[in-house]
């Protein structure tokens, strides 16, 4: 597996700035490799940080566009069906489905933190027939930070980039905390404003 990865980050390092967009957007290896790798061709002065933010933006946006328009379009028998080959079990569509209903459009900002539901939320966002601009929007605000988070730190781990999951556990699991308390209070101003209303 391990070569595999490397030969796949190769191959991309190859293309530059396009390359990191284009592993986010097949994502055939998680994301944070892909940026740790980026934040390693930035400390080597291939790649500058602006464009590495703006290609790992666009590639991680474009990701979930196409699970956002395979729940438009598609809809849940085809996600259960194909979801296997974008690595989208039923559990994640199940859960995801209901933290969709559960919390509303908002979620689509919050859920990008936390591990399971993070990709998976996409698709009941396309479901529901969310607006494509708010969805984007919702995204692009998750995707920014998560993108930059992992570039500096591949940055700064160098040649020792490969480790970066270990690395980022200390600060991917304050980001977790965080992201739920903050859905937790946006789903309590929510129903508040709801209840309010009646």
């Amino acid at each position: 597996m391990k070569e595999f990865i490397f030969s796949v980050l190769d191959f991309l390092s190859q293309l530059g700035y396009f390359g990191i967009a284009l592993g986010l957007m097949i994502e055939i290896i998680p994301s944070e490799i892909v940026l740790g790798y980026g934040g390693y061709m930035i400390s080597q002065g291939i790649l500058g940080y602006p464009g590495a933010i703006i290609a790992g933006t666009i590639g991680g946006t474009f990701a979930q566009l196409f699970l956002y328009w395979a729940g438009y379009y598609g809809g849940r028998p085809f996600l259960e069906k194909y979801g296997k080959y974008v690595f989208i079990n039923k559990k994640q569509i199940d859960m995801s489905e209901e933290w969709f209903k559960k919390y509303g459009g908002g979620v689509i900002f919050f859920a990008r933190f936390i591990p399971v539901v993070r990709h998976a939320i996409s698709i009941p966002a396309g479901i529901a027939k969310m607006s494509a601009m708010k969805f984007t929007l919702y995204t692009i605000a998750a995707v920014i930070p998560w993108t930059i988070l992992f570039l500096y730190l591949g940055h700064l781990l160098g040649d020792n980039w490969s480790h970066i999951e270990e690395y980022a556990k200390q600060y991917t699991v304050p980001i977790i905390i965080g992201a739920v308390l903050l859905g937790v209070i946006y789903f309590f101003i929510k129903k508040t404003k709801k209840t309010t209303a009646e």
